[in-house]
């Protein structure tokens, strides 16, 4: 049901070019940009978002299939990213360093400045929070930035860049570049240019970005990396089994379980295994998987038709050599799009989980 609401134009080579020489270019000028400055423009950045609230959570759901509830919640956590980030700046940039105490009392001198670049590659799952995380710390450390959004969510990225223009940030500062990961790896992390890169994305593309890093000559250039993991719940029988079913449906099924946090994995006593799968079970029924547009919805769906694939074919291993004991039911509007139902299994062993 993802209505179409505005095109996206890929970067090439020379996109590439001129967004590193214009940044490299800028780099002195941003560093020595007094902090007060660069925190005050993530100030009014917050404030921007607070009152272009309505049109964010719009393209949230539109283009990312989020849920209001979701929606709001990104926003804020962006809003949040950036007030912390000025508040830290203030504190260890002011005056382009910062004053620690020595060993022996006396005051020594810790300089603390930007590095250079920093290509920041974001994901498509939390497309404005975690963008903004990522930009909002390199720019206040006065840092310029090469910003790679998600393909499915370059819409949302461009939003932020645009608000951030209007708050303050140079134009020529931070480089919007929806650009395919093929070429950001050949092009950007090989770039001696390119001071540093913060992403969110898979463990492959982090150990494959390490290594091309690593392999680069000069002075070690940082990677700071969250990818995803296996994220287990163990619940033992003095736990309530209604906070156990209340926290299950929030972590696991809430924003289609589209988060590196997402529970995988519910350990629970044999003591009260019973009730709480059934009570997983009934809570299932509770739940409206539907066009992310209505209020009513509490499950939207995936991102695109690669996940829904993988979902599904996952699923149809799961029924053959699991066993399944809850599921939400799907909407009447989800016959078409890529909405996936929610659903529980009892296994045997963690073995059965190969991905």
């Amino acid at each position: 049901t993802r209505r179409d609401i505005g095109t996206v134009l890929q970067a090439d080579v020379e996109d590439i070019k001129r967004a590193l020489e214009t940044t490299h270019g800028v780099f002195l000028s941003w560093k020595n940009t007094p902090a007060e400055e660069r925190a005050a423009a993530l100030d009014k950045m917050a404030d921007l978002m607070e009152e272009d609230l309505p049109a964010l959570m719009a393209l949230l759901t539109r283009e990312g299939g989020k849920t209001h509830v979701d929606g709001i919640a990104e926003v804020r956590e962006a809003v949040d990213f950036c007030r912390y980030y000025a508040a830290e700046g203030r504190k260890h940039f002011a005056d382009n360093g910062h004053a620690l105490p020595g060993p022996t009392g006396e005051s020594n001198r810790l300089y603390m400045e930007g590095r250079g670049v920093f290509l920041c590659i974001s994901p498509w799952n939390f497309p404005l929070a975690i963008f903004l995380g990522q930009v909002a710390a390199a720019l206040m450390a006065g840092n310029c930035v090469i910003a790679k959004p998600a393909g499915q969510t370059c819409l949302i990225a461009m939003r932020a860049v645009e608000l951030l223009i209007k708050a303050g940030i140079p134009k020529n500062v931070i480089a919007f570049l929806p650009v395919s990961g093929r070429l950001a790896g050949a092009h950007l992390v090989t770039d001696e240019r390119v001071a540093g890169v913060c992403m969110t994305g898979s463990t492959e593309t982090a150990q494959t970005i390490n290594k091309t890093l690593a392999e680069r000559k000069g002075a070690i250039v940082p990677l700071i990396a969250e990818t995803g993991g296996q994220n287990a719940m163990i619940a033992d029988s003095s736990a309530l089994p209604e906070q156990i079913v209340d926290d299950v449906i929030t972590s696991a099924f809430r924003s289609a379980g589209q988060r590196c946090s997402a529970l995988r994995v519910l350990f629970v006593s044999d003591s009260i295994a019973d009730k709480v799968i059934a009570m997983l079970a009934g809570a299932c029924k509770e739940l409206t998987l539907a066009d992310p547009i209505h209020l009513s919805t509490d499950i939207g769906p995936v991102i695109d038709k690669g996940s829904l694939e993988g979902l599904t074919e996952h699923a149809a291993r799961m029924t053959k050599e699991a066993k399944l004991v809850a599921q939400v039911d799907a909407g009447p509007d989800t016959s078409h799009g890529t909405f996936f139902a929610p659903r529980a299994f009892e296994i045997k062993s963690m073995g059965i989980l190969t991905k």
